[in-house]
């Protein structure tokens, strides 16, 4: 569990906090904080050595290694954040994943799957705004995990210590990598699921009530 400790990164969340921040200002502000929160998910991304010629002589650099890494969006919200992320992974693959959660059960079914069936050796980092009960990130992991990951990065918006002992109690002690970047880690889930302070639906903040 990360949680990024920068003034940019905490100006951006105030904004889309805001009740009063509109769907345009907010997907901007989401794209920019999401680029920020990629700099600290890769961190430990996978690279290997590569010799390079600058224009006055030849070094060594480094470049990301293959299997290219994977970003997976969970439908629709997560689409917000996915440029921000490809911004700075252009090279990256990209899976989708739909997942919905019933607002009375607060049960996750998927529909919709475009994700390789095998991840062997890939590291993948999963988008979804809002880590609050953790369902449909643990969810979305475990699919992830059972087509061969071993290597899962999720970069969220905003999370809640409900959601995050959930995932901890998933994954501690297994041989998986699975870590959790986000920009806050709030107070808690309200009687609907809703984190609070929070800043809202975040898909209904990026685009609209529909």
């Amino acid at each position: 569990m990360h949680v990024a400790d920068h003034p940019l990164v905490a100006h951006k969340l105030t904004t889309l906090r805001d009740a009063r921040t509109d769907s345009p200002t907010f997907r901007r502000l989401a794209d920019e904080l999401v680029t920020l929160l990629a700099y600290e998910a890769t961190r430990a991304i996978r690279v290997e050595s590569v010799e390079v010629t600058t224009p006055v002589a030849t070094t060594m650099g480094v470049k990301l290694a293959d299997p290219r890494p994977l970003v997976v969006p969970i439908l629709r919200a997560g689409l917000g954040m996915l440029d921000g992320m490809v911004r700075l992974l252009p090279t990256a693959e990209v899976g989708f994943l739909g997942m919905i959660r019933d607002e009375n059960t607060l049960q996750v079914s998927t529909y919709a799957d475009r994700v390789p069936p095998d991840l062997t050796g890939r590291q993948v980092f999963v988008l979804d705004p809002m880590l609050a009960t953790g369902g449909t990130l643990s969810d979305a992991i475990d699919l992830l995990l059972a087509r061969g990951a071993t290597d899962v990065t999720a970069i969220c918006l905003l999370a809640a210590p409900e959601g995050v002992n959930r995932l901890r109690a998933a994954y501690d002690g297994r041989s998986v990598e699975v870590s959790v970047v986000t920009a806050g880690l709030d107070e808690r889930l309200n009687e609907k699921g809703y984190i609070v302070p929070g800043l809202g639906d975040a898909g209904d903040r990026l685009y609209g009530v529909v």
